[in-house]
């Protein structure tokens, strides 16, 4: 995971320097953009037929993006929240234990308000909430990291050496390798062209400064707070059950930060539940903009796709956690490959705008600088 959190940075980097070159900006300043518009609009500048191989490559991304906003994006989210909610309420005793459907309305209606009511305010709040509860979560590692401070070596040589270790439960490098690479991708969603969608949005006239802003996020998220997590798991003597039963989830999480910090479950709740709520509103955005490139933008269109996408909310609180990561995962896998092809096609675009770049960052520069 941490050696595809730094590989991922080129490839944020790659992917979101075409999301804001080929973007679209409508007549009242809406923005649209993501692997859909650079498959079709930057293959098409190379001629008439990789016009066509993109507009192909561009359908096919939409769709299986539209299948990755309802699993990844939405049903994975939901289902982590739930098994953590009646982790905290008692576990198998818990009254949602059988009913996790009812969790699942709940959060459908509480996500319908904001994607399908526009009530922004909800949105807003949690974007404010989810950096604060990040630090918390980063807190809490450090303190359970702190309390076993002459583990974490032993810790750490134990994940190395378990990688290149044949394991009867991961299959050895090539298994290790490819959970890894899984659980890597799933986490930062770099090369698999979502976050041009989102940063297609920002503002400036100079795509590669986006880019940069980009690629710090497979670090942040994949090599900081997963590699703190993992650490955490292993420390607290969980690795073993998270390999032995890899249906639980966030429980074995919830489990290891818990026997060190006791109320802490609690606060994981939260901030896993604010994490899927703001992911899952994300996700909601990106299916409806590859929803709308395969089927126009009319209201109807619309609604249609965000009622699929709260129903789902509700199918993901009941399904097992196995069947939601592999449907999850297959989506996003196949995101990866349109969207990989364009961007090594357009290289020699991202070239230039990071030339171009540089080149305008440097007059800045001069033209700033105290003259001697």
């Amino acid at each position: 995971m941490v050696v595809i959190g730094l590989v991922g940075m080129t490839t944020k980097f790659a992917e979101c320097t075409l999301g804001v070159r080929y973007r679209d900006i409508d007549a009242n300043g809406t923005v649209s953009g993501g692997a859909m518009k650079y498959l079709k609009k930057g293959l098409a500048e190379r001629g008439q037929a990789m016009g066509v191989v993109g507009s192909v490559l561009a359908v096919i991304f939409a769709i299986l993006c539209v299948g990755a906003s309802l699993g990844g994006g939405n049903m994975f989210q939901i289902n982590q929240v739930c098994a953590q909610f009646v982790e905290i309420s008692g576990g198998s005793e818990s009254i949602l234990a059988e009913h996790h459907w009812v969790f699942g309305v709940v959060i459908a209606l509480l996500v319908g308000v904001v994607i399908i009511g526009g009530i922004t305010r909800i949105a807003s709040v949690t974007a404010k909430l989810v950096p604060l509860m990040c630090i918390i979560y980063i807190f809490g590692a450090l303190t359970v990291l702190f309390t076993h401070f002459a583990e974490v070596p032993q810790a750490i040589a134990l994940i190395v050496s378990q990688a290149f270790t044949p394991d009867a439960y991961v299959g050895g490098l090539i298994g290790a390798m490819l959970v890894g690479i899984q659980r890597g991708t799933f986490s930062n969603e770099a090369g698999i062209g979502s976050a041009p969608i989102a940063h297609a949005a920002v503002k400036t006239s100079k795509p590669a400064s986006e880019g940069i802003v980009a690629l710090l996020e497979p670090f942040i998220d994949t090599v900081v707070v997963c590699s703190l997590t993992a650490l955490v798991i292993v420390i607290t003597g969980n690795y073993g059950e998270a390999l032995g039963s890899a249906g639980n989830g966030i429980a074995i999480t919830s489990k290891s930060f818990g026997s060190v910090i006791s109320w802490f479950p609690f606060v994981l709740f939260v901030a896993v539940t604010l994490f899927a709520f703001s992911t899952m509103i994300s996700w909601s955005y990106y299916g409806q903009q590859a929803w709308a490139s395969l089927f126009g933008s009319s209201k109807i269109v619309k609604v249609s796709y965000q009622l699929l996408f709260c129903l789902c909310i509700v199918l993901g609180a009941s399904m097992s956690l196995g069947a939601v990561t592999d449907f999850s995962d297959g989506m996003l896998l196949g995101m990866c490959f349109p969207n990989l092809i364009g961007v090594y096609l357009l290289l020699p675009v991202i070239k230039e705008e990071l030339l171009s770049f540089r080149k305008h960052a440097a007059e800045i520069d001069s033209a700033t600088r105290p003259a001697k």
